[in-house]
């Protein structure tokens, strides 16, 4: 034991981190840069989401390049690449033993409430440890979303979330609904039509976004635009934007976009949102060919703006033509029988809540968010890192994260050594180490 993983007295550490996903390692890499003693506490073991709940096909929708964790932005051969699930965990430790963290696996944190003094209490599993300032880092996707409609589906009929899923062969023959078109859904949904499965898919509105335009991957013109670093502040739908679904495309094969209408041309079976499940029959909304619109407006406008950026920078760029609908819904269907059309499997993929309810102070709205600014609270010493658009859109990504983990550890370290006890305490610990 030395002096970073060192207490400064029985179970009390200057900052806990709870959560050793990228958010939690990236912070105890500043911490550990700072010389601030600290310890990580991960329910799991690290790089559990990607090991665990990923399917097998799964890889990284934004290049490599954009993997930039503190001190270690990606090193292999393929920058303008997208990592497979298996070289994304290999990603992660690497990382991990480029600076050994201190982080205690297969330790669930039960609950967070601030004593008098302004002071944290932190229970555990493995018992109870005190510390002057706490870092929440265990993501917003905690409790993934089910209509109750689900319930009367029949028994016989396997249910699972995107999560659970791995691959075609592991579900039952028949075929699949997916419910909901997010990154998730639309990905599982290509992995079992190109597996040769009959897929029915309910669209909602998410929209989708371009892989390639004008002789660039898309992510490379909206980074040289400087969309990467807008803060929430400034972004034209201010707080909104937490709550918008993700852009649909993917890094499979290279990366490509994912045109839901090509699918259905193809013989995937299309309807608009689910409404509800009574007897075999699912009806859903009438709003088909309006989400596929709104998705390929959205698909439109990026390109709209990546035009105006090269046009206004003189960027000497291909031109390249319009997408243009290669299919279109003959009628809106209202309802369709599932055990008429073979269904045997059903997979939800309409979103996550999070669930904070184990932490007892007092910084939540009325829908469960935390208040905060940056990731730091209204509550002195209290701190949340890794959620969607947490300051800007890398936020709750490998490309984000490290500048949130810096901002918030300078406001750590700055209290830390204003404080007279933990000052006290880091000279001891330096004196011992």
């Amino acid at each position: 034991m030395n002096a970073m993983t060192r207490p400064l007295a029985p179970n009390h550490y200057p900052v806990i981190v709870i959560g050793g996903g990228q958010a939690g390692l990236s912070a105890s890499w500043h911490l550990k840069q700072r010389g601030i003693a600290h310890v990580v506490f991960e329910k799991q073991r690290i790089a559990h989401e990607w090991r665990e709940h990923r399917w097998d096909s799964f890889c990284l929708v934004t290049p490599n390049w954009q993997c930039t964790l503190p001190g270690f932005p990606y090193q292999g051969s393929d920058p303008y690449g997208f990592m497979l699930k298996d070289e994304i965990v290999q990603y992660i430790e690497a990382f991990v033993a480029s600076f050994e963290p201190p982080v205690l696996e297969g330790v669930a944190v039960t609950r967070v409430s601030q004593n008098d003094g302004g002071s944290y209490t932190v229970a555990t599993s493995i018992g109870e440890y005190t510390a002057n300032e706490v870092i929440i880092a265990s993501g917003a996707y905690q409790v993934p979303v089910k209509p109750a409609s689900a319930e009367r589906l029949p028994p016989s009929m396997l249910q699972m979330h995107a999560p659970q899923y791995r691959n075609p062969a592991a579900l039952p023959p028949g075929a699949v609904l997916i419910v909901g078109t997010g990154q998730s859904g639309c990905q599982i949904a290509e992995d079992l039509h190109l597996a040769g499965r009959k897929v029915h898919l309910c669209v909602g509105g998410a929209p989708r976004a371009p892989r390639r335009y004008r002789g660039k991957d898309a992510v490379e013109w909206l980074n040289q635009m400087g969309y990467y670093d807008i803060g929430i502040h400034e972004h034209p739908n201010k707080e909104r934007v937490r709550s918008k679904s993700n852009h649909y495309l993917t890094g499979r094969d290279g990366g490509r976009e994912i045109d839901l209408r090509k699918f259905a041309s193809e013989g995937m079976e299309l309807y608009g949102r689910l409404d509800d499940i009574r007897g075999t029959t699912i009806t859903v909304q009438p709003d088909l060919e309006k989400n596929l619109d709104s998705a390929d407006a959205t698909l439109e406008s990026i390109k709209d703006s990546i035009d105006a950026y090269i046009a206004r920078a003189g960027v000497d760029a291909p031109t390249e033509p319009r997408y243009v609908p290669v299919w279109k819904p003959a009628a809106e269907r209202t309802e369709f029988d599932f055990a008429a059309a073979g269904i045997t499997t059903v997979i939800w993929c309409i979103g996550y809540k999070a669930d904070f309810r184990w932490i007892d102070v007092p910084v939540f709205d009325g829908r469960g968010y935390p208040g905060h600014d940056r990731g730091i609270t209204t509550v002195p010493g209290l701190y949340f890192i890794g959620l969607p658009w947490l300051y800007t859109w890398g936020s709750g990504r490998f490309s984000g994260v490290a500048r949130d983990a810096q901002h918030i550890v300078e406001r750590i370290a700055s209290r830390l050594h204003s404080t007279p006890r933990a000052t006290a305490g880091l000279n001891a610990l330096a004196l011992g180490s």
